[in-house]
């Protein structure tokens, strides 16, 4: 987790991307996490819960660079089919209407990959491989709509829950070397991952051991992203398979290095780590006091941009810069309490 450019000025772009990416999961958070809970049947990290988790990231993230490209691609392929099967089949119980045109959109979206697969792209290696794998998931959407249209049953549909995966695996084992995979693809897939897993996560966690695990995670941020330089590494190695680790967005106002425009990159952590300090903060404080948090969060990432920016600093570590912002907003809020209940009589 980690933000990663070079350059000068200042950036408005990625900021507000943090902010919009929090509060999309803060919302869908309160309409989801009952069946979240459901299915995860009530469980909560405990604190050795969440330090196993921080110790076995920073374990993965030193030996990523060890690890064969083939291995880290099937792992990372196979966790995110995992991530958007799960999610599908969770609300794959829609209303039939609802799953027609679902299933309407994936008999189109099939085709239309298949047909700029064998046209636009068809100097690419295996064109005419992609077009026909794309054919097949329009074949099988279309079964599935005609089963569909004469289902009388309710409950969870697994033909449902198998085509975001399926077209999401396609996707990147066809166009993957393609300008529409980089940017417009992968950032989709990127912010579309960080909202996922913000849900997913955030169901997990209590007050008290969000605070450990934001702090040790901060920790191993620093650590592996100033110290040892292993987290850039890492991410260095990953995102050169083009898979959907970070969110990487052009700088508004534009700014161009060496002949280049800017892009700014954050890591799918970071997302993860800002929406789940919003999303307890709401729990918590309400509302109000987490769209400030996380108003706040964005601010002191803008703040930390400008100083990266004009100081040429390459890495820096990103739930550093996410959380001074929630600390002032949350500091604030407890210090105020205390004055309040400081000024209150006494009842003898």
């Amino acid at each position: 987790m980690f933000c990663y450019l070079a350059g000068m000025d200042f950036d408005i772009v990625m900021p507000l991307t943090l902010f919009v990416v929090t509060m999309v999961a803060m919302f869908l958070n309160k309409r989801i996490e009952g069946k979240l809970k459901g299915a995860l049947e009530e469980k909560e990290f405990r604190a050795r819960d969440a330090a196993m988790l921080v110790a076995a990231m920073a374990v993965a993230v030193s030996i990523i660079v060890f690890v064969p490209q083939l291995a880290i691609m099937i792992v990372f392929l196979f966790s995110y089919s995992m991530l958007l099967f799960m999610f599908g089949y969770l609300f794959s119980g829609m209303r039939k209407g609802r799953a027609i045109v679902g299933l309407e959109a994936f008999v189109t979206a099939g085709l239309v990959a298949g047909v700029v697969r064998l046209t636009v792209f068809g100097d690419v290696d295996n064109a005419l491989y992609g077009a026909v794998t794309f054919c097949g998931l329009a074949v099988f959407a279309l079964g599935a709509l005609l089963y569909e249209t004469r289902r009388t049953g309710t409950g969870e549909r697994w033909y449902l829950a198998v085509l975001p995966p399926a077209l999401f695996i396609g996707l990147y084992l066809f166009f993957s070397q393609t300008t529409l995979w980089f940017p417009y693809l992968l950032d989709f897939y990127g912010l579309m991952f960080a909202v996922l897993i913000i849900m997913y996560l955030s169901s997990l966690f209590k007050w008290s051991i969000t605070l450990l695990f934001v702090v040790l995670l901060t920790i191993m941020d620093i650590i592996l992203v100033l110290f040892t330089g292993t987290m850039v590494s890492a991410a260095r190695s990953v995102s050169a398979l083009r898979l959907p680790v970070l969110v990487s967005l052009p700088t508004i106002p534009e700014i161009v290095y060496e002949g280049n425009r800017l892009y700014m990159s954050l890591g799918l952590g970071d997302f993860f780590f800002a929406g789940l300090l919003t999303i307890q903060t709401l729990k918590r404080y309400g509302r109000g006091i987490a769209v400030s948090a996380a108003i706040a969060m964005a601010a002191t990432f803008a703040v930390f941009e400008v100083y990266i920016l004009n100081f040429s600093v390459t890495a820096f570590p990103g739930t550093l810069m996410i959380i001074c912002g929630w600390l002032i907003v949350v500091v604030a809020v407890e210090l105020v309490r205390l004055i309040q209940s400081t000024r209150q009589p006494s009842v003898s």
